[in-house]
């Protein structure tokens, strides 16, 4: 591997950084974006069971807050649950879109990864040819060594560059998937909630529970 590494040439440098950096935002954003962490399904339920004991008070929206991304998202409902409801609605709908950002930390990074690691396999394969053609131009084609080493370079670099595209793309398009399902529900929730505080909808604790116990299931 080592030995490849060394024929690949100076180019291999970026693509080994390119490589060790969309490894850790892959692992990172797999931990970060389970769906336990981003979206617990019990937090609506959570909620109605303080408003029927009027227990919702500034320590426990704070702890909504720490909760989870779809916590800061519920809470600054709760802290606008006296407001009408295009203002609850607008505080919701401002958090979302901080969260939804956050949730999307890196993804940038690791799509561009996935886009310049071909060009630099290229660039790879265009430096190694120029070193072929200038040995056939210095040298002639009687030395087959100094050949082999300019076209082996060309064919590494173009490998190793696609070798760290490829499942950078796939997990950039995945994650970026997985984000809009998660905002799709975040968004169900946060409706459920401006319903619930302004008297629009009766929540069902019990149908509730068989939902997040099909959604834990799934």
């Amino acid at each position: 591997m080592l030995e490849l590494f060394k024929a690949g040439g100076w180019l291999m440098i970026p693509l080994f950084i390119c490589s060790v950096i969309s490894i850790a935002i892959i692992a990172e954003r797999f931990w970060s974006l389970q769906t336990k962490r981003i979206a617990p399904p019990e937090l609506v339920t959570q909620i109605w069971q303080w408003l029927q004991y009027n227990q919702v008070d500034e320590q426990r929206i704070k702890t909504l807050q720490n909760n989870s991304p779809l916590g800061q998202i519920l809470a600054a409902g709760l802290t606008n649950r006296y407001s009408s409801r295009d203002i609850t609605k607008e505080s919701i709908q401002d958090v979302g879109r901080h969260v939804t950002v956050a949730m999307e930390r890196n993804l940038n990074t690791l799509g561009t990864i996935a886009a310049i690691s071909p060009l630099i396999g290229l660039l790879g394969t265009v430096v190694g040819m120029i070193k072929v053609f200038a040995v056939i131009t210095a040298e002639g084609v009687g030395n087959p060594e100094t050949l082999a080493g300019g076209i082996s370079e060309a064919l590494i670099t173009t490998a190793a560059g696609l070798v760290v595209a490829i499942p950078s793309l796939i997990f950039y398009r995945y994650y970026r998937g997985k984000i809009n399902k998660l905002v799709v529900g975040m968004e169900e929730q946060a409706m459920k909630l401006i319903e619930i505080l302004h008297g629009e909808r009766q929540f069902d604790v019990d149908e509730e529970t068989r939902r997040e116990s099909v959604t834990t299931t799934i």
